[in-house]
């Protein structure tokens, strides 16, 4: 047998910790320019909050956040002081985090190029001593050697960043930001370029707080959704209310968990809203959001006590097949396909049909667990993981892993459906190998990707993902051990012999033709003539 690393125990995924509803503001030109007036405002003192924060570094304390809050609590308010420093400090904490992907990912492609470097050239790879193939030529060996000098000078910049604590962010959006030097090229005008970039650097967004009316003081909404906000101290010309707010005339009703929203609101539990402008569309949106307790976790054997339902994750589709509990398949396998051509909101709209079409049937099936790959391609995008195979890497590059799970944990926890993910290791290949050709009929054609689906289900089972163990090696009986590997111990009519199939892969001879007669017909057996079939007979009859 061949080298095979050491395989993760599946998991049951928990369920989303928190909840995000969002509906269209219909205001008018007023309140319009009331919202970009505000929004601008704020946002000018969040890039000035943020780069006082990533200029103090590894500095910061809660001494030096007080200050920072009390000099923008003088030009706006307490509580929007609180949401700025807030946002200040996840989107410092989410910069160090990408900072420490990219250190890493720098490392491993060091690592990667120096191993290849030592390798003579053209020598293959040794799984058992751990050592990567050789580079193909001298004149590729030159340009990696080239290449790790590269590396290693981005690799000293990015760990001085981060031993400094020193974060570089840009509000808006890098992308967008470079995009203004090549309007031509995205087909904007300079006008639309700086419609996009003034909503993306907008800050209206304000956390809740339990215990105050409505569960937001700064920005409230009512039961009605009538919407109304808190203007800083310098805008306070241009309220329209009492104690310095400003009422807008649109209202919102959260069709989608509406009623969750309207008991949270009623009971002054804390809700967090967002508005934001969508510059392409020329409409504004409010999010709410809050934070709901985790339901717990069940245990794997009580989720997969019904079976479950085995996915294997492609560019295009998702390959499902439905497993009962002894890890056997039933039923035909399902595609779910879906495009990830075009923008994102039309991915995104895609990645969600998808996932409801699956959910859907998860539920029609009465299986309680769906069993995915563990999937992360964060270190395998690289040129060093699959040098020349450009295709493969934008293969990978396109699997929208972290959305797609991200989407189908929170959209199996409003149906009562657990998510079990399985180390994916070999998923392919052994379920191509041990369940794609016996599961063909000359009606039903199994591809690999089908047959990974089924390796995945068994493996959040806990069963192998070989279809059936070796004979024994003596004979063909069950002297040594049982054959079949299909039904736990214990199982009623695991000895028994399979009953023939009806549908059968092509070139198999039928189970009559292979059957052979036994030798001797009156040791243990007779025959019944009705029925035509073989029984065992009584040993006290016998003697």
């Amino acid at each position: 047998m061949g080298w095979v690393r050491e395989l993760a125990a599946p998991f049951v995924v928990p369920g989303p910790a928190g909840v995000a509803i969002r509906d269209r503001l219909h205001v008018c030109d007023r309140d319009a320019a009331v919202l970009r007036e505000v929004g601008a405002f704020l946002g000018s003192l969040a890039a000035g909050d943020l780069a006082q924060r990533s200029r103090q570094g590894l500095a910061d304390d809660a001494a030096t956040w007080a200050v920072r809050k009390r000099e923008l609590t003088g030009r706006s308010s307490s509580r929007w002081a609180g949401s700025i420093t807030k946002a200040t400090h996840d989107q410092w904490a989410l910069a160090r985090r990408a900072q420490a992907t990219h250190v890493a990912c720098l490392r491993a492609q060091i690592a990667q190029i120096e191993a290849r470097l030592t390798r003579p050239l053209g020598a293959k790879a040794d799984k058992r001593a751990s050592l990567p193939k050789g580079y193909a030529s001298r004149r590729e060996w030159h340009a990696k050697s080239r290449r790790l000098h590269t590396l290693q000078y981005r690799l000293a910049g990015v760990e001085a960043d981060w031993n400094a604590g020193r974060v570089r962010v840009v509000r808006g959006g890098r992308h967008l930001a470079n995009t203004r030097h090549h309007l031509d090229d995205a087909g904007l005008g300079e006008e639309a370029w700086r419609a996009r970039w003034e909503a993306a650097r907008m800050f209206l967004a304000a956390d809740g707080e339990s215990g105050k009316r409505l569960g937001n003081e700064t920005i409230r909404v009512t039961e009605s959704g009538q919407v109304s906000i808190k203007l800083p101290t310098e805008l306070a010309h241009l309220a329209n209310a009492a104690h310095g707010r400003y009422v807008l005339g649109a209202t919102v009703t959260f069709k989608h968990r509406g009623e969750e929203w309207r008991d949270r609101i009623v009971a002054d539990r804390a809700v967090a809203y967002r508005i934001h402008h969508d510059a392409v569309r020329g409409r504004w949106y409010v999010t709410a959001s809050w934070q709901r307790t985790a339901a717990p976790s069940l245990p794997l054997p009580t989720a997969l006590a019904r079976g479950t339902v085995g996915v294997d994750m492609n560019d295009d589709h998702l390959a499902a097949w439905r497993l009962d509990q002894h890890g056997n398949p039933v039923g035909e396998p399902q595609r779910f396909f879906y495009d990830l051509s075009g923008n994102a909101t039309h991915r995104d709209a895609q990645i969600r049909h998808a996932l409801t079409r699956l959910l859907h049937y998860t539920r029609a099936c009465g299986v309680a667990a769906i069993a995915i790959e563990d999937l992360d391609f964060a270190e395998s995008k690289t040129r060093e993981k699959y040098g020349r195979n450009k295709r493969f890497r934008r293969l990978i590059s396109r699997f929208p892993t972290a959305k797609l799970k991200a989407r189908l944990v929170s959209m199996a926890a409003e149906q009562d459906v657990a998510i079990v993910a399985v180390d994916p290791a070999y998923t392919s290949r052994w379920g191509a190998q041990h369940w794609q050709k016996p599961l063909a009929t000359p009606r039903r054609e199994t591809t690999r990707h089908d047959a990974a689906s089924i390796a995945v289900g068994r493996r959040a089972q806990g069963f192998p993902i070989r279809r059936r163990t070796a004979p024994p090696p003596p004979h063909q009986s069950d002297a040594v051990g049982h054959r079949t590997a299909q039904a736990r111990p214990g199982t009623p009519g695991r000895e028994e012999p399979c009953p023939p199939t009806t549908d059968r892969a092509p070139g198999v001879p039928s189970p009559s033709r292979t059957r052979k007669r036994g030798t001797s017909r009156a040791s243990n057996t007779v025959r019944d003539a009705r029925s035509d079939q073989v029984w065992v007979q009584d040993s006290l009859l016998l003697t």
